[in-house]
């Protein structure tokens, strides 16, 4: 077997970041980060607003090379959360979707015919893995609890904060870039689908729940701090008249919410919805038929009786009347 430190030339941190001034977090803190940005740095969301508890878990990983892993309902930005702190840290960060088509051979790699010379030859070329492996990137496992057991137990492997990568079929050893780093949300905590709400979620063996250092639960906003972030990026409800509005969009997503959490409903309005159904209503200048093009035809035929009666009592309206002012 043939060790080799095979990191790339890819740089380390370069500066720092104050974690008050950068984030908000009243705490005195620095954390590494670069001074110029790369194609893989997500780009800045100015109007994104940090939870103090789950930003100091995910910096806890950046700074101090943690494993992290951010569990919570679907919707509540885990993903986001991450990218975005990556972003102002200049780190470059990559996300994976770890749905029932990625494969062991996705993320190791495989044998491929390729052109050397005119000749065609068998070359190894490395998957998705040992390819941030050996760079300074922030490596994220979306839907962590939907994996397949082959691609967890790879996964495995690189969970030690040294933790080397074997390649058996190539007989290499890889060590991790300095600046590698590994985060991964899940809407359970690897116990696999105990509420009915999230079929094809699995459980997780408890060797490898150990490697997590650090796990954080993000929940949905406070509705005065959702009613925020909405209308930051919907400034034509800078109104009076709007933001009342946009008040009474974020408590029927709190509702909906609810009812998810209690099994009554299958699908729950994220923050995202909410800005998409306030992007639509200045669309078609209709709240009601944007709201039924946002929200209600994705949903369970059989549950939008319950939606529509939770619209009605919020805006004390039928949401058909939509389809009645459009004739």
């Amino acid at each position: 077997m043939n060790k080799q430190n095979e990191s790339t030339n890819a740089p380390l941190p370069d500066t720092t970041r104050s974690v008050k001034d950068t984030f908000g977090v009243n705490i005195d803190m620095q954390v590494p980060a670069y001074r110029e940005s790369s194609d893989l740095v997500p780009d800045i969301d100015a109007d994104y607003i940090f939870d103090p508890r789950t930003t100091l878990a995910i910096l806890s990983g950046f700074a101090s090379d943690r494993r992290v892993l951010v569990s919570g309902f679907h919707g509540t930005g885990k993903s986001t959360h991450i990218e975005q702190v990556a972003a102002r840290l200049n780190w470059p960060c990559l996300r994976i979707n770890l749905d029932s088509h990625v494969s062991r051979i996705d993320l190791i790699g495989k044998d491929a015919i390729v052109l050397q010379d005119g000749v065609q030859v068998t070359e190894f070329q490395d998957g998705i893995l040992p390819w941030a492996y050996q760079r300074n990137v922030a490596l994220v496992f979306d839907e962590y609890d939907a994996g397949r057991p082959d691609v967890m137990f790879v996964i495995q492997r690189v969970l030690e904060s040294a933790g080397r990568l074997t390649l058996l079929d190539q007989s290499r050893v890889i060590r991790p870039h300095p600046a590698f780093r590994i985060f991964a949300t899940a809407n359970t905590v690897g116990l696999g689908d105990t509420t009915g709400l999230y079929h094809g979620t699995q459980q997780i063996n408890q060797a490898q729940m150990d490697r997590w250092s650090i796990t954080t639960v993000l929940n949905y906003l406070a509705e005065d701090k959702e009613v925020e972030i909405v209308l930051a990026k919907a400034p034509h409800f800078h109104t009076e008249e709007g933001r009342a509005t946009v008040e009474k969009m974020v408590a029927l997503a709190g509702l909906t919410r609810s009812a998810f959490r209690n099994g009554d409903l299958s699908t729950v309005m994220s923050p995202r919805t909410v800005i998409t159904w306030t992007q639509n209503t200045e669309f078609f200048n209709n709240k009601a038929l944007a709201f039924e093009l946002t929200f209600l035809n994705k949903c369970d035929p059989v549950e939008r009786e319950l939606i529509e009666e939770l619209y009605q009592r919020v805006f004390d309206e039928e949401v058909s009347v939509a389809a009645e002012l459009i004739g």
